[in-house]
């Protein structure tokens, strides 16, 4: 069975199917003039959808990216420039959160989303970890510090990193210096083998960012326990992530406990035109 599905009815062969396969694995039938796929293509098809998305009569499917679980675009849900500008820009970095739990529905919601996220060859192979056990937060915050103090004792890395001692100083203190008290953290990881899985997860990640705020939530990339996380093999254990797995990325996730009021400018980009 082919994993085109052609509906003859509605198909007009205007071959968009044809000229948009990212992996040319969809011809014109030399027969009937209707679509489908070369000699291998099944081996070769990447499971994009893109055939299916590119039909403006509704007459493709695909085995695993059928029609029924393909929605329309609505245009009514398209944003203009100003919106999206301001969508982007308006993105805040979180580290005040309510003392709140994030409900694993919106947790799953978010996930569900990023899987949306584009990967190399359309892999689809970021896998997920969600940690709102607050001891173990602590746990790995603490274990996050206890790095950050053996790295602060190097005084070129400090001068690098002024910042580090005042994150020892401040959880020795009794303050949450590295998960800010935050009440989740969301991990996406990616198993070796796979060329970009670092850059697939960050993408993935970031549609997770970008959608957190519609949910009601905030969120904060955590670089200190990224850092910690690659360098210490019992805190990736601690942090639930698989192993084989040396890609991977933690961000804090919460209800934000402040409000913004404004757009904050940023540096002038620097654009090189060839």
């Amino acid at each position: 069975m082919s994993l085109l599905i052609v509906d003859q009815s509605k198909c007009e062969k205007d071959e968009f199917c044809v000229r948009e396969c990212p992996a040319a694995v969809i011809r014109i039938s030399a027969g009937d003039g209707f679509p489908e796929l070369v000699e291998g293509g099944d081996a070769g098809c990447i499971r994009c959808g893109h055939c299916v998305a590119v039909c403006p009569h509704g007459a493709m499917s695909h085995a695993d990216v059928p029609i029924e679980s393909s929605p329309e675009i609505r245009e009514a849900l398209e944003i203009g420039e100003a919106q999206a500008a301001q969508f982007l820009r308006s993105r805040r970095s979180v580290r005040v959160f309510k003392d709140k739990p994030v409900e694993k529905e919106k947790i799953r919601r978010l996930i569900e989303i990023a899987r949306y996220a584009p990967t190399g060859g359309n892999s689809q192979m970021i896998e997920w970890v969600a940690i709102t056990d607050k001891s173990r937060l602590k746990k790995i915050a603490g274990l996050t510090v206890d790095w950050v103090r053996q790295l602060a004792k190097d005084p070129n890395v400090v001068a690098a990193a002024p910042y580090l001692p005042m994150v020892v100083a401040a959880w020795d203190a009794g303050f949450d210096s590295v998960l800010r008290n935050a009440p989740a953290v969301v991990v996406a990881c990616a198993a070796g083998g796979i060329m970009t899985g670092q850059t697939d997860l960050t993408i993935a990640m970031t549609y997770l960012d970008l959608m957190a705020p519609a949910l009601g939530l905030g969120t904060c990339w955590a670089g200190l326990l990224q850092g910690a996380l690659a360098a210490s093999p019992p805190l990736k254990a601690a942090a639930g992530i698989p192993e084989g797995h040396p890609y991977h990325y933690p961000m804090m996730l919460g209800y934000n406990d402040i409000k913004y009021f404004r757009l904050p400018e940023r540096k002038a980009p620097k654009i090189l035109y060839l």
